[in-house]
């Protein structure tokens, strides 16, 4: 029985499930992971939205879509390598905060599109958390 629970636990270790645990700063670590996990999810529908109107005539969507989908894998990564507290952390963070401000700063400029605005606020939000974990590794 113990040695199936240390089995389990060792898998987990290795999945990366318990990095949050391991962490020293693991109330930042979730943060950031959650305002990632949002950020990409957020960059996803925005990017979808945007191929409807690019697809409707609205040129100016492509860098938006290419911005969105960038930014949605770079949250994506930021966030599983925060999660097990990878020690490229910091690095991903500062690259992460990088592309939520290009992001935003892209969406925001359709200011007529609530998904666009919606998607600029979540990557204000993602940027100044990963700000605050890039510079703590």
């Amino acid at each position: 029985m113990i040695r199936m629970i240390l089995m389990m636990l060792i898998s987990l270790s290795v999945s990366g499930v318990s990095g949050l645990a391991v962490n020293a700063q693991e109330g930042k670590t979730e943060i950031c992971c959650a305002e990632c996990k949002d950020c990409e999810k957020t960059c996803l529908v925005c990017a979808d939205a945007c191929l409807s109107e690019l697809a409707a005539g609205k040129a100016d969507r492509k860098n938006c879509i290419k911005l969105c989908q960038d930014c949605a894998d770079i949250c994506g990564t930021c966030s599983r390598i925060a999660a097990r507290g990878g020690p490229l952390e910091g690095t991903i963070a500062a690259a992460c905060a990088a592309a939520c401000e290009k992001c935003a700063a892209e969406c925001g400029k359709h200011k007529d599109d609530k998904v666009c605005q919606t998607c600029a606020e979540q990557c204000l939000k993602c940027a100044k958390e990963c700000k605050v974990k890039s510079t703590k590794n």
